[in-house]
């Protein structure tokens, strides 16, 4: 740990499936912008499953957005899409109807990689703003897509990516778990290829670590889940950040 940098607690475990060694690893800090941690982490002990969430702001709707989807998607998750998008239909259903007895905003990112111990795959789930990463061959891959109105605005050219409109349109998520029209998530299966790793993470890590910083400590990786939060500590710590580390052997 860095003298002075908020201390992190790294959850970590080996699991084997269909001839490869999965390593994970997982953190999250507080930062400075909030007083409480609303970022969600869920590292299984048993299965191959790697979970993050983020709520939508600073009160109790994003608190408990966070642990409802994740508890949530955990009970019913499996390794196949009909299994994966009924576990995101039900985190819909629990957080919409946890929202309407707040009477305030009740939503969350909700990202996850799900491995089939029978085979060489895994499964991506994405909606929001929470990022998955693959490093390969040395390069840096990012897998998922920001469900926010700044990444179309980036990809279509309304506005420049650091202009004050795409800093505003950040904060404008077109899909997220608790959306009163309960969209379903993006759904990718990936090949395990030995030397892959892979990257989960919130928004407060990957806006504040910058992309070849990423890819310089996932090649080396021996304690990179603790650095990158370091680093977006370092930063600034403007807000939550969450990071889950996947190594394939």
């Amino acid at each position: 740990m860095i003298a002075g940098i908020e201390r992190v607690e790294i959850r970590r475990r080996e699991l084997m499936l269909a001839g490869r060694r999965l390593v994970v690893a997982g953190g999250s800090v507080v930062g400075s912008r909030y007083p409480a941690n609303f970022d969600v982490l869920h590292v299984d002990d048993v299965r191959p499953l790697v979970v993050v969430a983020d709520g939508m702001g600073g009160g109790e709707g994003s608190r408990v957005a966070g642990r409802t989807a994740v508890d949530s998607f955990v009970d019913l998750a499996g390794p196949a899409p009909q299994a994966l998008h009924a576990a995101v239909a039900e985190a819909q259903r629990r957080v919409h109807d946890a929202g309407r007895r707040l009477g305030e905003l009740t939503g969350c990112t909700l990202t996850a990689f799900v491995a089939d111990i029978d085979t060489d795959t895994a499964w991506l789930v994405q909606i929001g703003d929470s990022r998955v990463y693959r490093l390969r061959g040395g390069q840096l891959e990012l897998l998922t897509v920001d469900h926010t109105m700044a990444w179309l605005g980036a990809v279509n050219g309304w506005y420049p990516f650091d202009s004050r409109e795409a800093h505003a349109a950040r904060y404008r998520l077109m899909r997220f778990v608790g959306h009163p029209e309960l969209p379903e998530a993006d759904v990718l299966n990936v090949t395990l290829r030995p030397g892959d790793v892979y990257l989960l993470c919130t928004d407060g890590l990957a806006e504040q670590v910058p992309y070849e910083r990423l890819a310089e400590v996932l090649t080396w990786r021996a304690d990179g889940v603790e650095t990158l939060l370091a680093d977006s500590l370092l930063a600034g710590g403007h807000d939550n950040a969450t990071a889950a580390v996947v190594s394939v052997h």
